[in-house]
């Protein structure tokens, strides 16, 4: 497997402000929504619009942004993953809180309605209890952190803290299921959960890799980005020293490949949406949290050779 980044730019919304902390990305409308773990909207980017703010939660304690320097990262709802899904209204994004705190075990079901965007969040804290029970984690060690639709399944990634001998993992859901209680319909602790998968991607300059968003290809495999980040804790930051892209097949870690640096820093890739794919290739988009939340974050264009 071969991987060349291009078309890196720095992300902001109309008003020249930056989208920060930029952690999942997805197909929505005309366009594709970039979602922020430190805040409570998230940004749309469509050919005439620009960027504009889509509220997907309320004001947590009077708040929109956390960061650890106010001392409100503690609040933050952290909607790590996001995956495009169809309901009964027709496409829709589900983007999924991580899960590393009572705070974050939130989902928001976001589609369209006469044109504009409307959002349905449902709690989802008894589904979160179950899937780290199936994982055989502590909750408060769970960071859910990617999602892709699998055939009528939606494969939830645990990215896991491997210095920590915590390894990345999976469980599965039926999509069905998850979108009635993710609309309300159904309780969420009446969600089944399967197929508890661990993975070992290996490591870069000593520090284990950590899955933290995957997508879905035609052939029936799946594309991971993962970073070795020398994280104390699920809830904490700490230093990339690398990221990679991996390729998984049948359950099983097939290809590792280290990504480049883009204008001399890491690219940390959390988001990563497919703009095009074929039986030997895959074009995707990637959009990267820098850890700073007065930056822009980053998005590039993967080009991946199988």
């Amino acid at each position: 497997m071969d991987v060349e980044v291009s078309g890196a730019e720095r992300l902001r919304f109309g008003d020249g402000t930056p989208v920060r902390a930029a952690s999942a990305v997805a197909p929505f409308g005309d366009g594709h929504l970039v979602a922020s773990d430190d805040t409570v909207h998230a940004a749309w980017f469509r050919p005439e619009e620009g960027a504009t703010r889509v509220r997907l939660l309320p004001p947590v304690d009077g708040h929109e942004v956390f960061d650890e320097e106010s001392g409100t990262k503690h609040l933050k709802p952290d909607l790590e993953a996001a995956c495009h899904v169809t309901t009964g209204a027709g496409p829709a994004v589900l983007l999924m809180g991580s899960g590393s705190s009572s705070r974050r075990m939130r989902w928001c079901l976001l589609h369209l309605e006469e044109g504009g965007p409307r959002v349905v969040v449902a709690d989802m804290t008894e589904v979160y209890a179950t899937v780290a029970a199936a994982l055989d984690v502590a909750h408060d060690v769970l960071n859910l952190e990617g999602a892709c639709v699998v055939g009528d399944t939606l494969r939830w990634f645990h990215r896991g803290l491997p210095s920590a001998g915590l390894p990345s993992g999976s469980v599965d859901l039926d999509i069905g299921a998850a979108l009635a209680a993710a609309r309300r319909e159904v309780a969420a602790a009446d969600l089944q959960v399967s197929r508890p998968v661990h993975y070992d991607l290996g490591s870069a300059d000593g520090v284990g890799l950590a899955i933290t968003d995957v997508v879905h290809l035609p052939d029936e495999g799946l594309l991971a980005s993962a970073a070795a980040e020398d994280s104390p804790n699920a809830r904490d930051d700490g230093p990339v020293t690398a990221t990679a892209l991996a390729l998984i097949r049948d359950d099983r870690v097939t290809e590792v490949v280290r990504l480049p640096e883009v204008r001399g820093s890491v690219l940390k890739v959390e988001g990563l949406m497919v703009l095009e794919a074929g039986a030997s290739h895959a074009t995707l988009r990637a959009v990267t949290d820098v850890d700073d939340p007065d930056a822009a974050s980053w998005a590039a264009t993967l080009h991946v050779r199988l």
